[in-house]
This record gives structure tokens, sequence and C-alpha cells, in this order.
């Protein structure tokens, strides 16, 4: 069974850091692009980041960019996100997906249908 979970939420304080990790099972990760998802209550779903197979590509959203940082180590089969200088506009249900490689190169990277494997989310909370 394809599964991609992801974990590291939790709350933390305005200008905290976290990081969540997304962990594969039943597949390898290396042939994937990964992105990262987050969407907030009311809102539709966003893309943050992206990630190529190899790891020499990557997307952000120009609301992350500078303080978010996405990597992957295909020997643990996992992709991470570091998550700096959070704000209170961060809180969401952060998700991470798989989608084909060709999709880190294109201009819908963020665009949900582009991906395939989904994990169920882990909640980051941003507040004082």
């Amino acid at each position: 069974q394809l599964q991609l979970v992801e974990s590291g939420g939790g709350l933390v304080q305005p200008g905290g850091s976290l990081r969540l990790s997304c962990a594969a099972s039943g597949f390898t990760l290396d042939y994937f692009a990964i992105g990262w998802f987050r969407q907030a209550p009311g809102k539709e779903r966003e893309g943050v980041s992206c990630i190529s197979s190899s790891g020499d590509i990557t997307n952000y959203a120009d609301s992350v960019k500078g303080r978010f940082t996405i990597s992957r180590d295909n020997a643990k089969n996992t992709v991470y996100l570091q998550m700096n200088s959070l704000k209170p506009e961060d809180t969401a249900v952060y998700y991470c997906a798989a989608s084909a490689p060709a999709t880190v190169y294109a201009s819908e990277w963020s665009t949900p249908d582009k991906y395939d494997y989904w994990g169920q989310g882990t909640q980051v909370t941003v507040s004082s």
C-alpha cells in the first residue's frame, strides 16, 4: 500500500521554527517530485514548496521564500520542510504529496491536481 506520512507539526510561537517530515511507505520517493501544501480553515489548499526527484530543483510560494527550506534524503525515503520565522498566517494543516518528476519544472507545480499521492496532513499552529 502506497502511503505518505507527515510528522513534526505542533504549536509554536511567532518567530519560532518547526521541521516537518514526509516519510513514504510501500514505495520509494526517489522517482517522484514532492510537494508541500497547506490548507487553512475556509481557504483553498495552496502549494508551499516542491522539490525535484534528485533534490537539485526547488520551488517556493512567494509567501514563504526566505523562511522555508525544502530538502530530501532519498536514502531515508523522506522529504523535509524546515520552517523558520513562522507567522500566525502560516497556521494550517500541512500536507506532502508525490507527483511525476516533470511537475517540478512546470508553472503548475503548486496545483494540487498535479499530485497523485497524498499524506493525511499535520497541523501547524503559530500563536502566542
